[in-house]
């Protein structure tokens, strides 16, 4: 009881210390730790309403239906409240339960493999993976020893990305996985996951300096949470921001490194997931994606075909619309073009014929008119008639305008 009052107010003292990070902090801006309090605020609040935690159960159970990897129980809707959830009974054995796993001859070689699938198979195929994978949550059917499954429990916490972000991280796992970093530092830069004006060959070489260690090794000497230290290390120098909605999918390749190191060191995870992103990839990109996604629109397009010669005389109409619009502004600004012309003419009339005027003036207006036997007013006189013409002239600019 009252619990989610006591969250609220240690939310509010973490959005202190994010606002305090972001404002005083060199790195603040770039790990962005207001939009990760914003994203463990959601996850919270989302964990204690436990309809749409069941909600999660049934979208998994569904995802995973006649699945032979993983079983999700049933949710006894009749009895699910938002404070309470009803769900089917299971029996397994928990997966901490290594001795007991090795005493009933569960093949933990295959049950590490499938574990990698089922990650990837979330998170790429369905777009909607459990994101709180730690030990307590899952289970093991072992009736079948040969070829045991998963039993999985707690959905209050599930991820989902963006199709972008999907595709941005299946082709960094490729690229990975060829060991191609240019490719892996371009991803990054098109992603915009590090500033536009990265220097790719030198995050290139930052990355191969990180990664390549780590390759033709078993999982029991490679550590996942080192690696990951070692990408922010090399993020932070080329000022690469966090991206709060792959936090839960880093969380959760930590949980399946522990699982892995637990149930089967020796497991190969690059060439456990390899095939199956190479797959997912073509199955987007590739002549597969491309006929798939031909078949799934020509019913819609069949539909709209009569339509089609209308659509096309409705598009020329417009645009012969569009193109007469246009040119009568061409017309109308030429005509504005060449009153500002005009208007500029007469200016420059009134300006040289009040000079003139103000000058003939002058110089009638002084005692001696005589210089060098000249006599200076009729250079007056000429210059006020001049001044006095060029005024008539700017005035029947004006009538005419």
């Amino acid at each position: 009881p009252g619990i989610q009052g006591l969250i609220r107010k240690d939310i509010e003292l973490l959005y202190l210390f994010a606002q305090l990070a972001n404002r005083y902090w060199e790195d603040g801006r770039r790990l962005r730790p207001l939009e990760v309090v914003a994203e463990f605020e959601k996850t919270l609040f989302d964990e204690l309403d436990l309809v749409r935690e069941a909600a999660n159960a049934a979208q998994l159970r569904r995802n995973f239906k006649n699945s032979d990897l993983l079983y999700i129980p049933e949710i006894e809707w009749d009895y699910t409240r938002a404070n309470i959830m009803v769900m089917e009974r299971i029996s397994g054995i928990s997966i901490n339960e290594v001795e007991t796993l090795k005493h009933q001859g569960v093949n933990l070689k295959h049950l590490a493999e499938a574990g990698v699938e089922i990650f990837f198979t979330q998170v790429f195929r369905d777009n909607f993976f459990h994101a709180d994978m730690h030990p307590g949550n899952i289970f093991v059917d072992a009736r079948n020893a040969y070829r045991p499954n998963y039993i999985a429990v707690d959905f209050g916490i599930m991820g989902t990305l963006s199709k972008e972000d999907q595709h941005y991280l299946a082709a960094n796992f490729i690229a990975f996985f060829r060991r191609d970093y240019q490719k892996v530092a371009e991803l990054h830069v098109h992603s915009e996951w590090v500033p536009a004006g990265t220097r790719v060959e030198e995050f290139e070489g930052a990355i191969r300096s990180v990664c390549e260690p780590i390759f033709d090794k078993p999982l029991k000497e490679i550590s996942f949470g080192i690696v990951l230290l070692r990408l922010f290390q090399t993020a932070r120098r080329f000022h690469m921001e966090v991206q709060p909605q792959l936090v839960l999918l880093q969380k959760t390749l930590l949980n399946i490194e522990g699982i892995g190191r637990q149930l089967y060191p020796e497991l190969d995870l690059w060439q456990t997931a390899k095939p199956f992103l190479e797959r997912w990839m073509d199955e987007r990109v590739g002549l597969r994606a491309f006929l798939k996604g031909i078949r799934s629109n020509l019913p819609y397009w069949a539909e709209n075909l009569p339509e089609l010669p209308t659509l096309i005389h409705e598009t020329l109409v417009q645009r012969q619309a569009q193109a007469e619009h246009i040119k009568r502004i061409d017309t109308e600004l030429s005509h504005i073009k060449n009153d500002m012309q005009q208007w500029h003419e007469r200016i420059a009339l009134i300006l040289i014929g009040c000079t003139l005027i103000i000058c003939s003036s002058i110089i009638i207006s002084l005692k001696t008119i005589v210089f060098l036997n000249f006599n200076l007013l009729w250079l007056g006189l000429f210059l006020g008639g001049i001044g006095s013409i060029m005024l008539l002239l700017a005035l029947g600019k004006r009538a005419r305008l």
